[in-house]
């Protein structure tokens, strides 16, 4: 159980993990998480389920190697086992047929948007995904992406893939051109950020996922409370998705330096 079936390396840090979850595969929805250990003494680390496979019982994990037990993770290899892995957990993502919804993503934050992009696109909604990356190899998922997307727009700060410029370059220039229902953002804090205060000079309401700040995942250490419409939420279990426009980013990225 929860043997880890195929890896496949994004980038020298990040790595994609296909696990062996068919209970997990058959309840996940869109925006829910799992908690996963490696080892007896391991650490629990929440990560977002980025995709599912309910007929091969699989569940497919996006890691970033940021410290000791990430790194752990991303050193398994296929035939070899989480000790534990628990979910799905947090709130699922509202899906409806809202109109024309942009969809972005920063760096490792496209893994937890790929299954909304899915679920939205099969709600009837036209779909434009903005992906985004300092750089060309730290765009992900890309092809991923693309069968559930009416258009991707790919921004790389250096311009060396796509078009040269942020994120909410891109964004803007969809929202210049024609009338956008609903915004998805998922990312680094910095970037949702400013997603949001994009979004909001346009009146376009806009949803973003905090899974980032999450440490123990069941409501316990208080380490994810966010301020959202000045009242506190934890993220693991009133979210991870909330109305960007009411959160207080300026707390969470506080928060996250700890």
């Amino acid at each position: 159980m929860f043997t880890v079936l195929s890896k496949e390396h994004f980038s020298e840090k990040v790595v994609k993990l296909v696990v062996e979850a068919p209970r997990i595969a058959k309840a996940r929805r869109p925006g829910h998480f799992v908690i996963v250990r490696v080892g007896d003494g391991g650490e629990r680390i929440p990560l977002t389920i980025a995709d599912a496979d309910i007929q091969a019982g699989t569940i497919t994990l996006v890691v970033q190697d940021v410290g000791v037990s990430t790194h752990k993770i991303c050193a398994l290899n296929p035939g070899e086992c989480f000790t534990d892995v628990v979910g799905p957990l947090g709130q699922a993502t509202h899906i409806e047929r809202f109109g024309t919804v942009v969809c972005c993503g920063g760096g490792v934050g496209v893994a937890p948007l790929l299954p909304i992009i899915k679920a939205m696109k099969e709600a009837g909604n036209r779909v434009i995904t903005v992906l985004a990356a300092r750089t060309r190899d730290l765009i992900i998922l890309e092809n991923e992406v693309r069968p559930y997307s009416d258009e991707v727009i790919i921004m790389t700060d250096d311009g060396s893939y796509g078009r040269k410029g942020l994120v909410t370059d891109g964004v803007e220039s969809v929202i210049n051109r024609e009338h956008v229902d609903m915004a998805v953002t998922i990312g680094p804090a910095i970037m949702m950020k400013f997603v949001s205060l994009l979004t909001a000079r346009y009146n376009v309401p806009t949803m973003c996922s905090l899974n980032t700040i999450m440490v123990d995942g069941t409501g316990m250490c208080g380490a994810c409370r966010v301020t959202v419409d000045g009242h506190t939420r934890f993220v693991c279990i009133d979210g991870p998705e909330f109305d960007a426009h009411k959160v207080d980013f300026d707390e969470m990225m506080l928060r996250l330096r700890y």
